[in-house]
């Protein structure tokens, strides 16, 4: 990852993102968000307080924020929420072919992993509720009731997260592709 144009502080959220995601919280010392961010020791703690604690949160904030702007680009062209939520997943594929097959998920690998912290858990939470809020909305825009959107949303959500550690284990992108399949079951 070259960011160097970025400032200091969004080259360690960006790092640490990214090396959270492939190798998990505990898997990550400080020297490795520092090399991979290109940046002193003392911006670490100059821009995180906290150190990993404070960077973990941040870098789990930028990830759920990007993956609430896929979602909105999924949606933002479709004529039906299946359509939105089968774009949703075939972007995902994508990621998921793009990221070595490997990679956790960016909320999952940084706040589960980390340390046994009430706040982390509670961010993790805050993190997935905007998703499927995200979602959610995007089934009222096409008409459903606000207990079936709700659902619907809740649903993807879990098919998602399970499918992308069933695509982890057979290393296969596929398994992301063929959830549209099972759209029906919960419809």
């Amino acid at each position: 990852m070259k960011t160097a144009a970025l400032p200091t502080k969004d080259r360690l959220i960006r790092a640490a993102a990214q090396l959270f995601r492939a190798r998990g919280y505990h898997g990550v010392g400080l020297n490795d968000l520092l090399a991979e961010a290109s940046a002193p020791k003392g911006s670490l703690y100059h821009h995180f307080p906290n150190g990993k604690t404070d960077l973990a949160l941040a870098a789990a904030t930028w990830a759920s924020d990007e993956m609430l702007r896929v979602i909105a680009a999924s949606f933002a062209d479709a004529k039906s929420f299946d359509d939105g939520a089968t774009t949703l997943c075939f972007k995902l594929a994508k990621l998921f072919d793009l990221t070595g097959q490997q990679d956790g998920c960016p909320i999952g690998s940084t706040l589960f992993e980390g340390p046994e912290n009430a706040a982390f858990l509670e961010h993790a939470d805050r993190c997935y509720q905007g998703w499927i809020e995200e979602v959610q909305d995007h089934a009222t825009r096409f008409g459903m009731g606000e207990k079936e959107a709700r659902q619907r949303a809740e649903h993807l959500f879990l098919l998602i997260q399970g499918g992308w550690q069933l695509a982890r284990a057979k290393r296969s992108s596929e398994v992301l592709r063929d959830l549209p399949k099972l759209f029906a079951i919960a419809g």
